[in-house]
């Protein structure tokens, strides 16, 4: 728990500091995994999850999280599953969320969608069933719509700077040009979206992806087409992307060049992704390496249209694809000669003038498919119009019209889940809740009706939680304005790197819409986010059960206790690092906590407060809150037990010390801080306590260590003031045994005393 140990010293901190703080605890508690585990042991997912939860619970309590509890909340609460469902209708009346045909990863083993990163070799990462391709109808909600507002607006946030890099990468904005192909047969124009379209003269074939409405055209009477669709059926995305081997069958098909007129042949082939872009490329194997290679295996003609600005090596054939800027050539009059950006420029007016291109903007960015064909997931709050001559709940005949998709009204939220006691997914892709006719088919005005039966994927409930935690008890809203611009946005995030993207890309894109819609105040959730580093297992890998290296925090606790726990985790390293536990080095922090204790019991209200101890304690003070301040708790630690230490070794311990101290700890180690303020006679809780303040004018030193040379060689020590005037420095330095002997028998030529900088000695 190391992220929720960072996140609770701060709270802790900036309660100490004087800050309204809202520190909550809730659980994203739908999807796959409880599901799976559900069917695996028989036992129904709410149970389970239920279960988790109070596990969950009891180990945060025990580690002295200062959550509100209060605010407690979880993604499959009833009343949670509302404002859920009412921020999807606020999505779908903006035309945010939308039915569409897609092709997806389907697994019918785990009876549900996949996300590309789920699938390993075409089985899915979970449970190792099978994956294949196949256009199933989804939900999709249209993040595309505003691209550049979650590309722009990283700018103003505290992220780490390789997270905003992978968002925008994500997005992927691309400036480029979308050219239409004509088809020979006289059907729908070939589009696609080229960021090159100086290279269009270049282009001497056409790929079209195995979704493609061209290929399964041609597939349906081609053998050889319709064979290498099915085969790539069972591959990811990934897997088509980045296979070296770049496979692909001809569509026996010409589509038109749009300048030249030429005749150019068409391609299948699965380097293409159906669901990126237009799903056609023009290929120019001269200047792109994917389609170079292509050529080079199926053996295409390769033309070069871009030279090196020196025009050298124009004529040379070409042992790889040129991919850079140069200039343009064996493109025509009215583009040879232009430099790469001014050859864009001039092909798409060319285009334009034709009628058969223009300049446009594209995204690598894809709309969300929202659809999970699932059970434990939220209902999606929308139905259809069926037409029957009997009852569909029953068994009778029915048609369901999913062109006309009307929302559930918002008095009639939640949809909840029906009880099932099967929820085994089976081999209908419209999921297990179409089985539970009675649930799915109603009667409305005297006609039928029938629910959504996909549900929302795992990522919904967790887009939006820290607003409810501003809000949890509200039943008439999902947030009131005033709690809203009271708490938002969130002031700290920790959460891991793993969510660099989807998470926080799928959180933001809620918050902009209904920033949009007046709902919120801010235009961003998180202002700063941290992420932890991974803690690996003592022999340097991640952590797995398979590994046999995972560290349970309940034997840690048990052993050691909370705080050495929290202790150790934080000095371990700093807190973005990736760093291996070993538990033989808890002992550190334990000593350390063992020496605070016994100074509180030491502690002499009456004892004089020396100048080193009062400069160290105001040292200590400093750097604690820098560090805290910064998240590097690892030198924060290490700053309090130097001054531990030397607290030790005083024979006469003043009380003032040990209470700084007890407080500088608590964030860190909350049981022994309220023991050692205890035993030092306070009363009430020091959680509420102000924070230390230190005074600047007394950090400083005094006094330095300064070297003693003879002749330019250190012969000793000593310590002085700062200031000392050079005969009390003389005087000091003399004094020192050791440079007595080096000066014996010797006459002192000259002294050279820089204050703080130089003693020295010159004898003979």
């Amino acid at each position: 728990p190391e992220g929720y140990t960072a996140s609770d010293i701060m709270a802790r901190y900036w309660r100490m500091r004087d800050y309204d703080v809202l520190h909550p605890m809730g659980w994203d508690s739908f999807g796959l995994p409880a599901e799976q585990h559900a069917m695996n042991t028989g036992t129904h997912p709410e149970v389970t999850t239920k279960e988790n939860i109070a596990n969950f619970k009891r180990q945060l309590r025990s580690l002295g999280f200062s959550y509100d509890w209060e605010r407690e909340l979880a993604t499959t609460d009833v009343g949670y599953v509302k404002w859920t469902q009412w921020i999807f209708l606020k999505l779908f009346e903006q035309g945010l969320a939308f039915q569409d045909e897609k092709p997806v990863n389907w697994c019918a083993g785990l009876g549900t969608v996949l996300a590309n990163e789920e699938i390993i070799d075409g089985l899915s990462e979970r449970g190792g069933f099978p994956v294949e391709r196949k256009p199933l109808r989804q939900w999709v909600l249209k993040i595309t719509a505003l691209a550049d507002r979650l590309a722009a607006e990283l700018d103003g946030l505290d992220w780490p700077e390789g997270t905003m890099t992978m968002q925008r990468s994500w997005i992927g904005r691309s400036e480029g040009a979308e050219i239409a192909f004509a088809t020979e047969g006289g059907g729908e124009d070939v589009r696609v979206f080229t960021t090159r379209a100086d290279t269009l003269m270049g282009a001497t074939y056409v790929v079209v992806a195995p979704e493609h409405p061209l290929a399964r055209r041609v597939g349906e009477s081609d053998s050889a087409v319709a064979k290498y669709i099915a085969e790539t059926a069972s591959k990811s995305d990934l897997d088509r992307t980045s296979a070296k081997a770049k496979s692909g069958v001809p569509a026996g098909e010409s589509v038109v060049h749009p300048l030249t007129g030429e005749r150019l042949p068409v391609w299948v082939a699965d380097y293409v992704i159906g669901s990126y872009g237009t799903g056609a490329v023009m290929a120019v194997p001269a200047h792109d390496e994917r389609d170079f290679d292509f050529a080079a295996a199926h053996g295409l003609p390769v033309k070069r249209v871009v030279a090196e600005p020196d025009g050298a090596a124009e004529a040379e054939a070409l042992e790889e694809a040129f991919t850079e800027h140069g200039v343009a050539v064996n493109s025509g009059p009215l583009v040879d000669g232009l430099a790469t950006p001014e050859a864009k420029a001039k092909v798409v007016e060319l285009l334009a003038e034709a009628g058969r291109g223009s300049a446009k903007v594209s995204y690598k960015l894809r709309d969300w498919v929202f659809s999970r064909q699932r059970y434990w997931g939220e209902p999606i709050p929308i139905y259809f119009p069926v037409t029957t001559d009997g009852d569909p709940r029953k068994g009778d005949a029915y048609s369901i019209d999913y062109s006309q998709p009307l929302p559930v009204a918002e008095e009639e939220l939640p949809v909840a889940l029906p009880e099932l006691e099967d929820f085994q997914p089976g081999d209908d892709p419209q999921g297990c809740l179409a089985r539970v006719l009675d649930w799915r088919f109603f009667q409305l005005d005297g006609k039928w009706w029938a629910r959504e039966t996909n549900t929302m994927p795992q990522w919904a409930g967790s887009c939006w939680y820290y607003l409810r935690f501003a809000d949890p008890a509200n039943t008439q809203q999902a947030w009131s304005a005033e709690a809203e611009k009271a708490w938002l946005p969130v002031d700290l995030y920790v959460g891991g790197a793993e969510h660099a993207v989807l998470h926080l890309l799928y959180a933001r894109f809620w918050h902009k819409v209904l920033h949009s819609l007046g709902l919120v105040s801010t235009a961003e959730p998180f202002q700063k986010l941290v992420h932890q580093g991974m803690i690996l297992g003592a022999d340097g890998e991640k952590m797995s059960k398979s590994r046999g290296n995972v560290i349970n925090p309940d034997d840690i606790v048990s052993a050691y206790g909370a705080d050495a726990m929290r202790l150790y985790e934080m000095f371990m390293g700093p807190l973005e690092a990736v760093k291996p536990w070993q538990t033989e080095q808890i002992a550190g922090v334990v000593r350390f906590q063992n020496r605070v204790h016994a100074l509180a019991t030491r502690a002499d209200g009456s004892a004089e407060l020396g100048d080193e101890t009062e400069r160290l304690m105001h040292q200590t003070i400093k750097k604690v809150t820098a560090d805290v301040d910064a998240l590097s708790f690892n030198t924060a630690i290490s700053q309090m037990m130097i001054f531990s230490n030397h607290l030790a070794g005083l024979k006469q311990l003043p009380a003032e010390p040990v209470e700084k101290l007890a407080l500088l700890v608590s964030p860190l180690a909350p049981h022994l801080g309220e023991e050692a303020w205890q035993m030092l006679g306070h009363e009430q809780s020091l959680a509420y306590e102000p924070w230390p303040e230190y005074d600047e004018a007394k950090c400083v030193e005094t006094d330095v260590v300064m070297a003693v040379q003879v002749n330019g060689k250190v012969r000793a020590e000593i310590k002085i003031a700062k200031d000392a005037a050079e005969a009390e420095a003389r005087e000091l330095a003399a004094a020192s045994e050791n440079v007595q002997k080096f000066l014996d028998g010797k006459e002192v030529k000259k002294f050279i005393y820089v204050p703080g900088r130089i003693i020295n000695f010159v004898a003979k």
